[in-house]
């Protein structure tokens, strides 16, 4: 079916004029003209190229990703019945209720905007990474590096050496057994998202330690472990870690924090300029979802 695109281009204009560049995370700059962001702006942390972006708003680009519009809807921080039209009018399946819900609402975005001094990132229920700020990708490293699997946490837990994060012998098991815990319960409130059921059935098939703590049927969630960031530029750092949950959209938001007063908190603040320079020295526009265009 040929779907008329001008809807598509009329929205996405409409939704680009009203946010400035402080709603987004952009310093304000100087002369500007244009009423709310530029094409450029959204292209950059949309992770799309800006000819597209100006073939989608004049309705001639055709059969546009589910995940370009879903970087788009982040960056233009749509609500959840906002992002529902902009799928319908690009002629994408709006997501159905049995799939992992991956849209960051208005709100978290901008609790991730203003938390700037301490490591934060947005997983969805079923552990992919979707939004974090330089800080976080200091302390574990920029997920801007990584592509599919290699950007989910409990993939990357159970298959790979460890890395840049370490724990303490009975967190380390408790944070093991929370992850399988956590998919179990997310695969009995998801049992359509095939995304979810690929990544279960590879941990089973390719991390035996992960097949045998599914096979004890514990259903969890996991909030809070303690943990050392062994990699980063100013040395070890020992962290609190604390998941919370976003209600309606079963979003979690990991928010690494230190004991005031402690080493640990100083290397942190130390690391808050030091390490973010350097990730935003390093950094490409491409957005959470790693989408091109």
């Amino acid at each position: 079916m040929l779907v008329d695109m001008t809807e598509l281009g009329e929205v996405l204009r409409a939704w680009r004029d009203r946010l400035g560049p402080g709603d987004v995370g952009l310093p304000p700059g100087r002369g500007r003209r244009a009423v709310g962001l530029r094409r450029e702006e959204v292209a950059m942390l949309a992770g799309v190229s800006l000819e597209y972006l100006v073939r989608l708003e004049q309705g001639r680009a055709r059969h546009p990703s589910a995940s370009l519009l879903a970087a788009l809807a982040r960056t233009l921080r749509l609500t959840d019945d906002e992002r529902d039209h902009l799928y319908r009018a690009g002629g994408v399946a709006v997501p159905s209720r049995g799939v992992v819900p991956q849209h960051v609402l208005p709100g978290v975005q901008r609790i991730v905007d203003r938390l700037g001094d301490v490591p934060l990132a947005v997983h969805t229920a079923a552990w992919d990474v979707v939004l974090w700020n330089p800080l976080w990708a200091a302390i574990t490293g920029d997920p801007r590096e990584r592509q599919g699997l290699d950007r989910n946490v409990a993939w990357r837990h159970f298959t790979e050496a460890r890395g840049v994060i370490d724990f303490d012998e009975q967190h380390a098991e408790q944070f093991a057994d929370d992850l399988a815990a956590d998919l179990r319960e997310a695969a009995g409130r998801y049992p359509d998202d095939p995304g979810l059921a690929r990544l279960i059935t590879r941990l089973r098939d390719e991390s035996p330690d992960f097949a045998r703590r599914w096979g004890r049927a514990h259903v969890a969630r996991h909030r809070s472990s303690r943990k050392t960031a062994t990699s980063t530029p100013v040395g070890p750092i020992r962290l609190d870690c604390d998941v919370l949950t976003v209600p309606g959209s079963d979003l979690r938001i990991v928010v690494y924090t230190a004991a005031p007063g402690t080493e640990d908190a100083s290397k942190l603040e130390l690391l808050a300029v030091t390490g973010v320079q350097a990730v935003s020295a390093a950094a490409s526009p491409v957005n959470a979802s790693g989408t091109s265009a």
